[in-house]
């Protein structure tokens, strides 16, 4: 009965986990293309260097605070 009942909460723990995990975005321009991305992880900053150096909690806010930053407007 305790075996049970300990499968079935870890089953449930382990089928939540990808609604628990917090989506983050980053603003980060490419070291070779110069173009800027939001990228889902925190940039390394050799290939993809942090402009922001901030996390956001959804695309949408990463998306204007990219369109703000002078190193990503349009020339």
């Amino acid at each position: 009965m305790v075996r049970s009942v300990a499968i079935a909460i870890l089953a449930t723990g382990i089928a939540g986990l990808p609604a628990m995990a917090a989506e983050e975005y980053w603003v980060a321009r490419d070291a070779v293309s110069k173009q800027c991305e939001i990228v889902p992880k925190k940039p390394d900053g050799t290939l993809v260097i942090d402009l922001g150096k901030k996390k956001y909690a959804s695309e949408g806010e990463a998306r204007k605070a990219m369109e703000a930053l002078s190193d990503c407007k349009k020339k």
